[in-house]
């Protein structure tokens, strides 16, 4: 396994939407050692987005049964 650079995480924590709080708690955990700690913060932000996907994905199909019955009822 090839360990990543402390820029090379802070980057894919900014690209996955991290804050700026949880990437320092995130260093903050890596230099403790604390694996299971580090894994428990990712999958809690992955939760998170993954909720944020499930709400907007509700709000499309919404639009998508608006449109359908403004189309079926011409």
């Amino acid at each position: 396994m090839i360990a990543m650079s402390d820029a090379q995480v802070h980057e894919c924590l900014t690209d996955a939407g991290c804050s700026p709080a949880q990437i320092d708690q995130f260093d903050a955990l890596r230099n403790t050692g604390s694996l299971k700690d580090q894994l428990r913060l990712l999958e809690n932000h992955r939760r998170l987005l993954l909720d944020s996907i499930h709400s907007q994905q509700k709000k499309l199909d919404c639009l998508d049964y608006l449109v359908w019955n403004i189309k079926t009822a011409v």
